[in-house]
């Protein structure tokens, strides 16, 4: 992203106007986050709640049910995800241990806090305990059921992006042969609880794996309206940003197996700010650029050229110490440990976060709105929704948990990839 300019407070203060008489307060606030735990050196949970209510984040993600973070998070008025450990899913086919899970882990924190979805496992796709997916989503929604909760609380699961066989054109886009299977099951489960597909998609990793043949614009989302990107030949639709490409590649998949009207949803996307020497493209530069871009997009209430809407999942909240891996998987996030940002993409570093109580209400910091250098042009892309769905755009930046489970972001991209971008 372009070094962000000083703007004067009165230029600032009319943007805000014109800002918010067109887009509405609402779309500025529904600003959403993962909030990873596998770091020795993090915020605790009620100054994590200072953090994001200070940066208008309304809606979260963990990566499992952490009792401190839930009691943290009561009255906070922030929307919640939790997530349901990899390991635990056997034993959660089973009806009364789901009825017991829910009844310890969920229960007891609703209403005060808002608990809005439960993913069953991260990131199964075709290991071993893909079998036990659907059995333990079925188990759970029916325990929230018996509970009174299911009206509210989605139950689901995020896939990686290699469940994907094709994604280019996104018209050509289908499951993976081992996945298919399962995949109509749990397509069939999430149609009949009208439930959203999660998926996580990196633009970041494909132009790390073929920075010579994919454009870095492209993944950027540095294309806006201009002819530059692609164009699917079967739907004529232009994509000027690879994100938005992939999204749609899983829309067409999901069709192919008979399910056209399941909203997609991403539940983590975002760029590290830092790698190792043979991790083309990890700089801060980038990543203020992709974040930043992306923001943009979506506080402009911009969806796919397929689906007029789409909720982004922004991975991730902190730069997290203590995950394994290459350099980069340490810092995906938009924040220091302290709470202090970590590049500028309008989001404020709240020095109160350590000191700040629970549910304070958080006052406003005027440096917030450099998210906002440059509005967007009103790009209208050509809309083609398969039937008439209505999902909900909103921006959300999501964490990864402190719990075993499969590295997110380790070859997540499939090998079919536009070979001139």
């Amino acid at each position: 992203m372009e070094k962000c300019t000083r703007i004067n407070a009165a230029f600032l203060l009319q943007w805000f106007l014109i800002f918010f008489l067109e887009f509405g307060l609402q779309r500025v606030s529904s600003l959403g986050i993962n909030y990873g735990q596998l770091g020795d050196n993090l915020l605790q949970p009620h100054q994590v709640v200072s953090l994001l209510r200070s940066n208008n984040i309304s809606k979260t993600r963990i990566y499992d049910t952490n009792p401190q973070i839930l009691t943290a998070f009561a009255n906070s008025d922030v929307e919640l995800i939790v997530t349901i450990e990899n390991a635990m899913l056997p034993e959660l086919t089973n009806t009364q241990a789901a009825l017991q899970w829910a009844s310890t882990h969920i229960k007891p924190f609703i209403p005060a806090t808002k608990i809005t979805g439960i993913e069953v496992g991260n990131e199964i796709d075709a290991t071993d305990l893909l079998a036990y997916l659907v059995p333990a989503m079925s188990s759970i929604h029916k325990a929230l059921s018996q509970l009174g909760l299911d009206s509210y609380i989605k139950v689901s699961t995020p896939f990686s992006y290699s469940v994907i066989e094709e994604s280019y054109p996104p018209s050509a886009g289908s499951f993976k042969s081992e996945v298919s299977g399962v995949m109509s099951q749990l397509l069939q489960f999430l149609s009949s609880t009208k439930a959203p597909f999660w998926i996580n998609a990196y633009p970041y990793f494909a132009y790390k794996d073929n920075s010579k043949e994919i454009s870095l614009d492209y993944v950027l989302f540095s294309n806006a309206g201009s002819s530059a990107g692609v164009t699917d030949p079967s739907s004529n639709l232009h994509y000027d940003n690879m994100l938005y490409a992939q999204v749609d590649a899983v829309t067409y998949a999901m069709a192919k197996l008979g399910f056209d009207g399941i909203e997609v949803k991403v539940a983590e996307t975002g760029w590290p700010s830092k790698g190792d020497a043979n991790e083309i493209g990890a700089s801060i530069e980038n990543a203020a650029i992709y974040n930043g871009n992306l923001l943009n997009r979506q506080l402009a209430n911009e969806g796919t050229p397929l689906r007029p809407r789409l909720d982004v999942y922004v991975f991730a909240l902190f730069n997290e110490n203590m995950k394994p891996g290459p350099t980069s998987e340490r810092n995906f996030g938009l924040f220091q440990h302290d709470g202090t940002v970590a590049y500028n993409v309008g989001l404020s570093g709240s020095s109160s976060a350590s000191t700040s109580a629970p549910n304070s209400t958080p006052q406003p910091q005027a440096h917030q709105l450099q998210i906002l250098i440059q509005p967007l042009p009103h790009h209208h892309p050509q809309h083609q929704p398969l039937q008439n769905h209505q999902p909900q755009l909103q921006i959300q930046l999501m964490p990864h948990q402190p719990q075993p489970q499969p590295q997110p972001h380790q070859n997540h991209q499939p090998h079919h990839l536009p070979r001139s971008l």
